[in-house]
């Protein structure tokens, strides 16, 4: 019974972590993307301030080489695995989000020693750095701190944070499905073409879905996805033709029967008047 009590309340601990890391992560994007645009940015993919991706990153280093539940990990172990896993968590995301809305949300096919674009070494680089400020600075007071609090506080706080978030993502999931309906029926040629269009909309869109345009200013249609539209287009457009050309057939054949029988009424009638006219002369 202490053991699950023990397990519960460090799921607690760790959820109310992961939320304060995902605030941090958020706010961190904000100043980056004022300091480059010059105005505010809502960033991320939920529409409240927090980057999941940042307070989970936290949570699995914090688990694994933290010495909390893992090992406790010197620095170049802590710095290693959040390189890594942070890393692979960042490539996943990319990943997930365009296998299943169809964009590239973020791109760094300009920054040196990228892999496809999705990470570089600059923030791995930081991931590590960041690893270890969060399990050997951060981490220690935070415990501390949040061990002091009472179990109903607690248990209170992570039911509500998860309660919040599974609200937030639940409508964030439906407004970038929005989004990809509005991707997959642009009608354009390439894919800048169709990621200049989408962008332009988003900005005409009501306020949750224009936040998107603005939280991913450098949004890129995925090229899959345009060759799938350009492909769509193109079977649209020999089914049309191919319907166009039955229908000509179809006219054609039509014309020609109407003719033929034109012709044998004609020569029909042709043939009682010749009839009639020698009757007469007889």
């Amino acid at each position: 019974m202490q053991m699950n009590h023990t397990v519960v309340k460090l799921i607690a601990e760790f959820i109310i972590q992961f939320f304060l890391y995902s605030f941090a992560g958020w706010c961190m994007e904000v100043i980056l993307k004022y300091r480059q645009f010059h105005r505010f940015i809502n960033r991320g993919f939920l529409i409240g301030p927090y980057c999941p991706i940042y307070g989970s990153g936290a949570v699995v280093i914090s688990v694994l080489v933290g010495g909390t539940v893992g090992i406790d990990g010197g620095y170049g172990e802590t710095f290693l695995a959040s390189f890594v896993i942070c890393g692979l968590l960042e490539y996943f995301v990319s990943w997930y989000m365009e296998k299943l809305f169809h964009a590239r949300w973020w791109d760094y096919s300009q920054k040196p020693m990228n892999l496809n674009g999705r990470i570089w070494i600059g923030n791995l680089i930081l991931f590590g750095l960041g690893g270890i400020f969060i399990v050997k600075w951060m981490n220690p007071p935070f415990f501390e701190w949040i061990g002091r609090w009472p179990i109903w506080l607690e248990y209170g706080a992570a039911i509500v944070i998860l309660l919040i978030m599974l609200s937030d993502y639940i409508a964030s999931h439906v407004l970038f499905h929005m989004v990809r309906k509005e991707i997959d029926g642009v009608d354009a040629d390439n894919s800048e073409e169709v990621s200049t269009k989408i962008r332009v909309l988003l900005r005409s869109k009501p306020a949750l879905l224009r936040r998107i345009g603005d939280a991913y200013p450098a949004l890129t249609v995925s090229p899959k996805v345009v060759l799938a539209i350009l492909k769509k287009h193109q079977e649209r457009l020999a089914e049309n033709v191919k319907n166009a050309q039955e229908q000509l057939v179809e006219s054609v054949k039509n014309a020609h029967q109407h003719f033929a029988e034109d012709v044998k009424n004609g020569r029909e009638h042709f043939a009682e008047d010749v009839k009639n006219f020698k009757g007469h002369i007889l």
